[in-house]
């Protein structure tokens, strides 16, 4: 399989990662997949389905085997569907590489170019915004305070490891505290500064 040029979008729970990453997709060429909507598009009554919920449910990452596994099925299925063009599209990835495994496990199938990262330094600012987020969209796992707190000690003990595994020259941080517009508009500001140096 032909490797995919990609930029990722980064940071921890609530920071902004699916408004960013939709609006930037609507606004530029970017094809964005994200993990979440990919997982949580997966029929609960799968074994997939079932191995997802099992972790989600306690605000624990789904193992890197199986989440490298279903995400490379999804992009071939996309590929298949002419819904990805692998020598013309790049994919806004969010959600994946979570662990510093999961980029040694996707690296075949994905060539990452950029990395975007939403940086919020109060951790009570993303409980509210989940809190919040779990009363408009309904998702369970944003409605209870000690899954949240497991999804952001998850973020700083695997995720955050992730950064290091790229060159600091291809990363950009953002600052996540914002209001959603202005991350919205520091991100697009980045990605076309990006563009314009490849």
């Amino acid at each position: 399989m032909t490797k995919i040029p990609a930029v990722l979008i980064f940071g921890p729970p609530g920071s902004g990662k699916g408004t960013v990453g939709a609006k930037l997709a609507a606004t530029t060429s970017l094809k964005h997949l994200s993990t979440g909507d990919i997982f949580r598009g997966i029929a609960p009554s799968s074994e997939n389905g079932k191995l997802i919920a099992s972790y989600s449910s306690a605000g624990k990452l789904v193992p890197d085997t199986a989440t490298a596994q279903i995400f490379e099925r999804f992009i071939k299925g996309l590929i298949d569907t002419n819904k990805l063009n692998p020598d013309k599209d790049m994919l806004l990835l969010d959600g994946i590489p979570r662990t510093p495994d999961q980029v040694d496990l996707i690296k075949d199938i994905v060539d990452v170019k950029h990395v975007f990262v939403l940086e919020i330094k109060d951790d009570a600012t993303i409980v509210a915004r989940l809190l919040n987020r779990a009363k408009i969209e309904g998702r369970k796992d944003d409605a209870d305070e000690s899954i949240i707190k497991n999804r952001l000690v998850e973020y700083r003990e695997k995720t955050a490891a992730v950064l290091s595994k790229y060159n600091e020259k291809i990363v950009t941080r953002i600052v996540g505290d914002n209001s959603p517009d202005e991350v919205f508009c520091d991100t697009l500001q980045a990605y076309i500064q990006f563009m314009k140096n490849n």
